[in-house]
């Protein structure tokens, strides 16, 4: 059996696999790793272009679209590979990339997952918005990456060509060891899209794990390919995830106040939107909070370790962009 799986989740996205299925084929080391496209109830011609045009294609067919998460978390139960790929549909990756993440987690035992340097197949000179050369969160819980703050994405000119310690993987093409997965308890069902790979890779570093970001490994992500940025079921999920994953992984010391704080600023965000008159996202916003509020109470177990006050770089990401002019990750060490 090959050590990798290699696992990309697609739901109606039949152009996606016509487009980047064979690229992933193509770069990917087949004496490594088995690709293996699970389909989430797909009701366009998916199954179809899978089994007319890439019938060398190993596939898992589920019969409703379970979401990102609980998708992953059925079909990892099926496989059990050593190493799992969580690859998005819309990636492309560039050749050699499965060999350096592999060597960095058989070399390393107390590596749990790496992620590549994930860069944007839209413009392919920059940074790509979700994963970028590596992710981190600041101490109100609010993700960036090396290479993107905010909204600002920087241009690859090398300045990350280096692995390093990190908060987060990007969903993208996060490769974990699958026990540290399922020791974890995998994605969490709950969250159903996004938000997901940052809640597991808090609980895998909660059970003394590293997280690596792997330059030498380069993929181009789409982004955006099921929920543009802007649209409101993204901002939902988002902000009721953010809040949902600060409540299961801060202890009982710190979470009342970070949270706290952190849905004051959230509500700055939603005066903005409502400034704008962009009620649907103002609305998304609310409806976030209020949700919630109801779902908080399923998660009554919680660490004894506040990993956001021994992060060896405290930040807020909030004061230094906005108020500091902070675009870059290069300054934030300064």
């Amino acid at each position: 059996m090959k050590p990798i799986a290699v696992i990309i989740l697609n739901w109606n996205g039949q152009d996606l696999l016509r487009k980047y299925l064979p690229q992933v084929l193509k770069n990917t080391d087949s004496t490594l790793a088995d690709v293996i496209v699970a389909d989430n109830g797909s009701t366009d011609d998916s199954l179809n272009v899978l089994k007319n045009e890439f019938s060398e294609v190993k596939t898992i067919i589920f019969p409703e679209n379970y979401g990102f998460a609980e998708g992953y978390n059925k079909a990892i139960e099926q496989t059990r590979y050593k190493y799992t790929v969580l690859l998005n549909s819309d990636v492309a990756p560039a050749g050699g990339w499965i060999r350096p993440l592999y060597e960095c987690l058989e070399e390393n035992d107390d590596v749990a997952a790496v992620q590549p340097k994930v860069l944007s197949d839209r413009n392919r000179d920059y940074f790509e918005h979700a994963g970028a050369a590596g992710g981190f969160i600041d101490v109100n819980g609010f993700p960036y990456c090396r290479g993107r703050i905010m909204e600002t994405v920087e241009k690859d000119e090398g300045q990350y060509n280096s692995n390093i310690e990190i908060f987060w993987a990007s969903g993208a093409a996060l490769t974990i060891n699958t026990e540290a997965y399922l020791s974890a308890g995998g994605l969490d069902s709950k969250f159903f899209a996004h938000m997901e790979e940052i809640d597991l890779c808090w609980r895998v570093l909660l059970t003394g794990k590293k997280i690596m970001a792997v330059t030498s490994s380069v993929v181009y992500h789409l982004g955006g390919a099921s929920l543009a940025y802007n649209n409101p079921r993204k901002t939902y999920l988002n902000f009721r995830n953010n809040l949902l994953m600060m409540h299961k992984n801060l202890p009982d010391s710190t979470r009342s106040k970070k949270l706290f704080v952190r849905r004051l600023i959230d509500t700055v965000a939603w005066a903005k939107y409502v400034a704008t008159l962009d009620f649907k996202n103002a609305g998304a916003i609310f409806k976030a909070h209020r949700d919630f509020i109801k779902m908080r109470k399923e998660y009554t177990s919680h660490p004894d370790v506040d990993l956001l006050d021994k992060m060896p770089m405290k930040v807020n990401i909030i004061l230094s962009h906005y108020l500091k002019g902070v675009k870059y990750f290069s300054q934030l060490k300064k």
